[in-house]
C-alpha cells in the first residue's frame, strides 16, 4: 500500500487569489538501455527545459504569477538535474514549486539521490534500504518524480518519489524489465492552507483489485478534512502516453468527483491537473497510436464551464462524468492557465473558474512565441 507522508512547506501564495500554473508540454525521446528509458540526446533536452525556465525566470510581466511549474515524466536528463536545481535556485523566484520526471536510473543511483537529499525524504530513503536488503535489484529500473520547491526564504527543497504503479516489463520473462516500486508520495502542506501532491501517471490508476492509490489519496484527504477542514487543493499528475482518453481514467475521475453516491469532502474542490508530452515524442519499440499530448485540467461539477472548442483547447464534461475539463492538444506548447478558487468563495454560476491565460509555441529560431487571440481561435497560420 502505498505510504502517504505529510510535508509542510514555508511557501505562501497570495490570499485570495488563483493560483498561476505553467504546463510545459514539451517533447520527450527516449531509448532503451539497461536500466529503462533515458533521453535519446540529454543536451538537446536540457536546452528544451532551460526554454521554459527562460520564459518563467525571464521578463515578461505575464510569467511573473507562475506558483505551479508542471513538466512530463521522463523528461529530464540525470546529468542535467543540477543545472535545473542551479536555475531554480538562482533565477526562480521564492514560492514556487516545480514538478518534473527525469529518466530512469538504478535502484543504487535512487539509493544515492536520496542520500544526498536526505533532509527532505528520510523515509524514503529508509524505505529504499529496507528493500536493498530484502533482495531488491540494484539495476532495476526507477521512474522517477522530482518536486522542488523554493521557499519563500529562498531555500530549495528537493523531494523525490518512485513510480508505485506496476510497469509493463511485468508482461515480459525478462526480469531486468521490470520497474521499482515506489511505497510514497508527499502530501504537501502549504501555508494559506493550500495543500497539493504529485504522481507519476498510471500511480493514478488502480494497483490492484484490492487496494487503490486513489482512494489512499481520498482517505487521507478526507481525514484531513474532518480534522482541520483543509483539502486536497491540487493533484498534479506528470504523465508520458497515457491515453488519457482511457476508460480507466474517466472511471478514476468520476469516482474521485463522487459519482459513485459517496461523500469525499477532502477531495471536493480539488483541481486535477494532467501533464504530457507532446506528440513530437518518441519512444523507442513503442508502436501503434501514442497517444501523446492532451494534457488537462479537471474539477468537480460543483463548478461551472460551459462546452466550448477552440483550436488549441476546450472544456467538456468528459461524456456525462460529474466533473469539467480543460482539454489541451497534442502540439508542443507552453499553458498557463489558472486554478480555481474554492466555489464557496465565489459561488455565482456565470463566473468561469478556469481561464487561459496564454499559450505558447516553438519559435522558429529557438524560444517561445505567445499565441494570438486568432492563434487560439483557429490555429496557428503555417
Amino acid at each position: 500500500m502505498l505510504h502517504i507522508i505529510d510535508r509542510p512547506l514555508d511557501v505562501a501564495f497570495p490570499v485570495g487569489h488563483h493560483r498561476h500554473c505553467l504546463v510545459a508540454q514539451i517533447p520527450s525521446h527516449l531509448v532503451r538501455t539497461e536500466v529503462g528509458y533515458v533521453a535519446a540526446d540529454p543536451e538537446a533536452q536540457w536546452q528544451v527545459i532551460r526554454s521554459v525556465l527562460d520564459v518563467v525566470a525571464g521578463g515578461d510581466t505575464g510569467f511573473r504569477k507562475v506558483h505551479l511549474l508542471v513538466f512530463p515524466e521522463g523528461c529530464l536528463p540525470l546529468t542535467h538535474l543540477d543545472d535545473l536545481l542551479a536555475s531554480l535556485s538562482e533565477r526562480i523566484r521564492p514560492s514556487t514549486v516545480t514538478m518534473i520526471g527525469l529518466e530512469h536510473v538504478a535502484l543504487r543511483t535512487y539509493r544515492s539521490l536520496l542520500e544526498r537529499f536526505k533532509a527532505d525524504n528520510p523515509e524514503a530513503l529508509e524505505q529504499v534500504q529496507k528493500d536493498l536488503e530484502a533482495g531488491a535489484e540494484e539495476q532495476a529500473p526507477v521512474n522517477l518524480c522530482c518536486v522542488a520547491v523554493k521557499e519563500q526564504g529562498g531555500r530549495l527543497r528537493v523531494f523525490l518519489e518512485a513510480k508505485g504503479h506496476p510497469f509493463h516489463g511485468e508482461e515480459f520473462l525478462d526480469k531486468t524489465r521490470d520497474l521499482y516500486q515506489g511505497k510514497h508520495v508527499y502530501f504537501f502542506r502549504c501555508q494559506q492552507s493550500f495543500n497539493f501532491m504529485a504522481l507519476v501517471c498510471l500511480d493514478y490508476l488502480y494497483r490492484d483489485l484490492y487496494s487503490s492509490n486513489i482512494r489512499r489519496i481520498v482517505d487521507h484527504a478526507n481525514q484531513l478534512y474532518f480534522a482541520t477542514r483543509q483539502t486536497l487543493d491540487a493533484l498534479f499528475v506528470i504523465q508520458c502516453n497515457p491515453k488519457p482518453e482511457h476508460r480507466a481514467y474517466r472511471e478514476i475521475l468520476s469516482g474521485f468527483y463522487g459519482e459513485y453516491l459517496e461523500d469525499t469532502p477532502g477531495v471536493r474542490e480539488t483541481v486535477t491537473v494532467f501533464g504530457n508530452c507532446s506528440a513530437e515524442s518518441t519512444v523507442e519499440g513503442a508502436t501503434g497510436d501514442h497517444r501523446f499530448g492532451v494534457s488537462a485540467a479537471v474539477i468537480g461539477g460543483k463548478h461551472r464551464l460551459a462546452p466550448v472548442k477552440l483550436a488549441e483547447f476546450s472544456f467538456d464534461d468528459f461524456e456525462g462524468a460529474p466533473l469539467y475539463r480543460l482539454r489541451f492538444g497534442t502540439a508542443t506548447r507552453l499553458y498557463y492557465f489558472n486554478l480555481p478558487l474554492h466555489h464557496e468563495h465565489d459561488p455565482r454560476s456565470t463566473r468561469v473558474p478556469l481561464k487561459v491565460h496564454s499559450i505558447l509555441r516553438p519559435a522558429p529560431g529557438g524560444g517561445w512565441l505567445k499565441l494570438s487571440g486568432d492563434e487560439l481561435l483557429h490555429g496557428p497560420s503555417t
